[in-house]
């Protein structure tokens, strides 16, 4: 897989969390401290800054209340 297409599908996700966060009504700072992670790191997520870990992905399915799979579904 090339770069572009990488950033691409890490946009996306970041993209999509940014979706399903505001759908429930949450900040970034709430999910974050549902998270036990900095605000930082959610705000780098949703940009497409970083590309997270799937221990980092579990933590948010959960505090979203959905399947971590969900997340995904871009």
């Amino acid at each position: 897989m090339t770069k572009s297409r990488k950033q691409n599908h890490i946009l996306a996700f970041g993209k999509n969390l940014r979706q399903l966060r505001k759908a429930k009504g949450l900040t970034m700072t709430q999910l974050a401290n549902m998270c036990d992670i900095e605000y930082r790191q959610v705000s780098d997520i949703e940009l497409g800054k970083i590309n997270t870990t799937l221990a980092t992905i579990y933590l948010l399915a959960e505090a979203l209340e959905i399947s971590p799979k969900d997340l995904f579904d871009f």
